[in-house]
């Protein structure tokens, strides 16, 4: 029995007589403190490695851990801070860029090869849609408000946003949506159903949105056009004030 285990096992055996507690009273007191800060300590990981993902930076883990570490412990460091926060946010910067560029390349095969489709319909904005369910009612306008049922999604089936989910329809004025999602659910009918395929163009562009929605990415939509409410009175909003989808919150 190394020297370092002796000391625990005297200082355990201390405790217990301090303390009143029996000796496996005590060892399982201490096992469910080691337990805890486990727990906490791997909760930790979690809040960082899920921002940490989204920047899309490729990391060496062992590097990662020895700053986290240095840092945590006060301990000194191998780049002055100001160095390290420009590094940071240049490798962001970079890893963004290279995603923005992978994510055209994408949508540009994708919706190529999605308008060859049967029953894909591409308008000269370059939405493509399909109808699942005609409907039969009125059409909408630009100044109308409506009600929908809706799920969006990524090309690769990533759902970002879905009102089924939530289990409550959605009501939207089309002159504040994303302008795929205004043209798209003005050729629809009340009672319609239709698949939304909206470039990024015609999306949240080079910027993504929400941290959910990234750069340059082709949105999926199942719509369906529940009700038309009523005018809506002002004019087209900004982009920045644009309201839908939930994404962009």
């Amino acid at each position: 029995m190394n020297s370092f285990i002796k000391r625990l096992w005297i200082l355990l055996v201390l405790l217990t007589s301090i303390s009143g507690l029996s000796f496996a009273e005590a060892i399982a007191e201490e096992s469910s403190r080691a337990e805890k800060s486990a727990d906490v300590s791997y909760a930790f990981g979690m809040v960082l490695g899920a921002d940490l993902k989204q920047t899309g930076v490729k990391f060496n883990y062992e590097a990662l851990l020895r700053g986290f570490r240095e840092s945590v412990e006060g301990k000194e460091n191998r780049f002055p801070m100001d160095q390290a926060i420009s590094m940071v946010q240049s490798a962001v910067r970079d890893a963004m860029m290279e995603q923005a560029e992978f994510n055209r390349q994408q949508e540009e095969e994708f919706l190529r090869g999605n308008s060859l489709r049967e029953g894909i319909v591409s308008t000269p904005s370059g939405l493509q849609y399909e109808v699942i369910d005609n409907g039969s009612g009125e059409k909408p306008k630009v100044s109308d408000r409506v009600r929908v049922n809706y799920k969006g999604a990524l090309i690769d089936g990533t759902v970002f946003d879905s009102s089924y989910d939530r289990d409550e329809s959605a009501e939207f004025p089309l002159n504040a949506v994303i302008p795929g999602w205004s043209e798209g659910i003005q050729l629809m009918t009340v009672g319609a159903h239709y698949r939304l395929y909206i470039p990024s163009r015609l999306a949240y562009g080079e910027g993504g949105a929400g941290g959910v929605i990234p750069p340059n990415s082709t949105l999926v939509f199942d719509v369906e056009l529940l009700e038309i409410l009523a005018n809506e009175s002002d004019g087209p909003l900004e982009d920045d004030e644009q309201e839908s989808p939930r994404a962009a919150d």
